[in-house]
């Protein structure tokens, strides 16, 4: 498949290595280059600032993550509870088990997470855990739901069919992703934080979620934002642009960008619903 150069970045956060974003037209997606070895991502993740594998609430940054985690927990549970009252569902990438520990009882969780540390004070919260999703059993689970996850993956053809193996026939996959095509996206160029080079491999758009998924024999049956992601973005994109997090000047630009957002749907992250 033919790709050209469609940006050049860094990251940020860090090793500062220089990356580039290759644009793959078939898809509409973008791809990180070069691609780190398998057996080498995770070095790109060691870091304390890495703030899916920590509950830390050190900087205002992390502070602001943590207070709009809670409201968007409760956004995600409404969510899974509209689609269905009760069953058995799997956090894929499940992090510090914040989502599953948050369940009413409704629901019989399970959450993966290859971060020994995370997974650690995931089980501490009493989330049942495992570092793999092979060790579970095939149909077994109504909701599969990935959290800005699919964007981490290695090869996302094999995680879909790894997918399609744990869903019921009749179940459902929620899928969130940064969208490369969003307005904060546009402004901030390079400096966009949600590109997040490496750890970051696959940057998608709706064309390129709806195509992927489409081979597998699924369908996004909804497309809905995740608003606050823009306010996060921004502030991270303006300590990587600026040298430090102007809150006002974030908060501006992902305001703006909800606003375009409301008249062509393309909002900072995007949450797929897909069956």
């Amino acid at each position: 498949m033919s790709t050209t150069t469609y940006l050049k970045t860094n990251d940020f956060s860090v090793s500062q290595e220089d990356f580039e974003l290759r644009y793959e037209a078939e898809l509409d997606l973008l791809s990180t280059f070069p691609k780190p070895d398998l057996d080498k991502l995770g070095q790109y993740y060691a870091s304390e600032d890495y703030i899916s594998h920590t509950d830390s609430k050190r900087t205002l940054v992390e502070r602001l993550y943590h207070t709009v985690r809670k409201i968007a927990i409760k956004d995600k549970w409404d969510l899974v509870k509209n689609i269905k009252a009760r069953g058995r569902l799997l956090d894929l990438g499940a992090g510090t088990g914040n989502f599953l520990a948050s369940n009413d009882g409704r629901w019989d969780v399970v959450g993966v997470e290859p971060n020994d540390s995370a997974r650690e004070i995931a089980q501490e919260k009493g989330v049942p855990m495992y570092v793999d999703s092979a060790q579970l059993a095939d149909h077994s689970f109504d909701i599969i739901t990935m959290w800005h996850v699919l964007e981490h993956v290695w090869d996302y053809d094999s995680q879909i069919i790894e997918l399609k193996r744990l869903l019921k026939p009749d179940g459902h996959l929620i899928i969130a992703v940064p969208n490369y095509k969003s307005d904060d996206a546009s402004y901030y160029g390079k400096f966009w934080a949600a590109y997040d080079v490496p750890r970051h491999l696959w940057h998608f758009s709706q064309t390129s979620i709806k195509t992927i998924f489409g081979r597998h024999g699924y369908q996004v049956s909804k497309v809905l934002p995740m608003k606050f992601d823009a306010f996060y973005v921004s502030l991270l994109s303006e300590k990587y642009k600026n040298g430090n997090s102007n809150m006002f000047k974030a908060m501006i630009r992902g305001l703006k960008s909800n606003l375009k957002a409301k008249k062509t749907g393309e909002y900072s992250s995007l949450i797929y619903i897909i069956n």
